[in-house]
């Protein structure tokens, strides 16, 4: 499959975005509902919706992208880690990029 490259001109840390509103890396493919096998298995193959499907008590609603890049779908962000600060926050710094092109792609 041919992946456009998820922002022109900008690094986009090795994720791919095969249409609007869908973020791929080498293993899942999300839209702005969550990790989607569906997309898994058109953008990366059987193989990958596989392993995606063998995977149990996940949270298809927050992921961390194999870049470190993490979402969370309820909070409609991307933040470049997944940690807390001592407040219990999430203190990752927003990732702009990525959560342009999951929660706000316009074609």
């Amino acid at each position: 499959m041919m992946f456009s490259s998820m922002a022109s001109g900008h690094d986009a840390g090795g994720l791919q975005s095969p249409a609007c509103g869908v973020v791929c890396d080498p293993y899942i493919c999300v839209n702005s509902d969550g990790i989607s096998p569906e997309l898994t298995r058109k953008y990366l193959g059987e193989k990958a919706a596989e392993n995606l499907q063998s995977l149990q008590g996940y949270d298809p609603s927050e992921f961390t992208f194999a870049n470190g890049v993490f979402c969370d779908v309820k909070e409609k962000l991307c933040r470049d880690d997944r940690y807390f600060g001592v407040d219990g926050k999430r203190s990752g710094k927003i990732n702009q990029i990525t959560t342009k092109m999951l929660f706000m792609c316009r074609e």
